[in-house]
């Protein structure tokens, strides 16, 4: 299934991205995680790879395992950093032999300690130009891409990240999966504006539940999404509680997700990070119940 075909009338498409374990006990950790997550009856799964693509061939694993044991639809993430467009396309012709059915196509954050971005010589600037060349050459393959309701970090402005969106989708995109954000509001206005500006592929909204205060505070750090200043308050009231952490995080997840839902979103992206309970919780919590054989 291409993730476009994800996204119908009276089903809501449902979708979790992992990353690749880097020790056996974390992989295996992962399965029993997955084997939670997969009885909600997710549309498709995305796995990402390390920087520079250091797990490429663990990701294809990864995606092609999770096609095999759960029969789902998988997705692998790929970028245009450090890779010639010889080397793309080959990824791509190894994903697609290994039942890959869908890629996420990123241009991808610098490697560590670079700055700024810089294309390898014979790879590609932008992530529209890896859209173009999937969509091209193997167009078979379904294709998502990132969208940034707060704006992505290098974007000069809003209409700028906006117009390198569109030009993502028209070269080829069939869904726009969302940067992790924290205030509903930023998304809606960044779904009204992607109409406006005459984006009508899926817009997808990417949740990640907060379980531990440190580490949401560094990876909005990381990637400049803002944290409201009552969930603020209220992760820092918990103090070093990490339980009470964990519950104050699927709260606020559940009540996002309710909105959104209410809202009528075509979908939910999870950013589980190979982990279950909290996005388990919080699926449960909006009355979407797994499966049990």
């Amino acid at each position: 299934m291409r993730v476009g075909e994800a996204y119908r009338p009276g089903r809501l498409g449902l979708s979790f991205e992992l990353f690749p374990p880097k020790t056996a006990a974390g992989e295996l950790a992962l399965w029993t995680h997955l084997d939670e997550l997969v009885s909600f009856k997710p549309s498709f799964i995305t796995c990402t790879y390390g920087a520079g693509g250091s797990t490429q061939e663990k990701t294809l694993g990864i995606v092609a395992e999770v096609r095999r044991r759960y029969g789902i639809a998988v997705a692998s993430h790929l970028t245009c950093v450090g890779a010639t467009v010889e080397q793309l396309r080959e990824y791509a012709s190894e994903a697609q032999r290994r039942g890959v059915e869908n890629i996420v196509a990123l241009r991808g954050d610098p490697p560590k300690g670079e700055t700024s971005f810089q294309a390898v010589e014979g790879g590609l600037r932008y992530a529209n130009e890896l859209v173009a060349m999937l969509r091209g050459e193997f167009p078979e393959l379904g294709i998502a891409v990132a969208g940034y309701p707060e704006k992505h970090q290098e974007a000069p402005s809003p209409a700028a990240d906006l117009a390198n969106l569109k030009r993502k989708v028209e070269a080829g995109g069939d869904v726009v999966i969302t940067q992790l954000f924290y205030d509903n509001a930023d998304f809606f206005r960044f779904r009204a504006d992607c109409l406006q500006a005459g984006i009508t592929v899926p817009i997808v909204p990417g949740i990640l539940p907060v379980t531990n205060f440190a580490q949401i505070q560094r990876i909005t750090s990381l990637c400049g999404a803002c944290l409201p200043e009552k969930f603020v308050a209220a992760l820092t009231a918990c103090g070093d509680d990490e339980h009470r952490q964990f519950e104050t995080g699927v709260e606020f997840a559940t009540a996002q997700v309710q909105e959104l839902l209410d809202a009528n979103v075509l979908g939910i992206h999870f950013y589980v990070l190979n982990k279950s309970q909290a996005t388990a919780a919080v699926l449960r919590a909006v009355r979407m119940e797994p499966m049990r054989s």
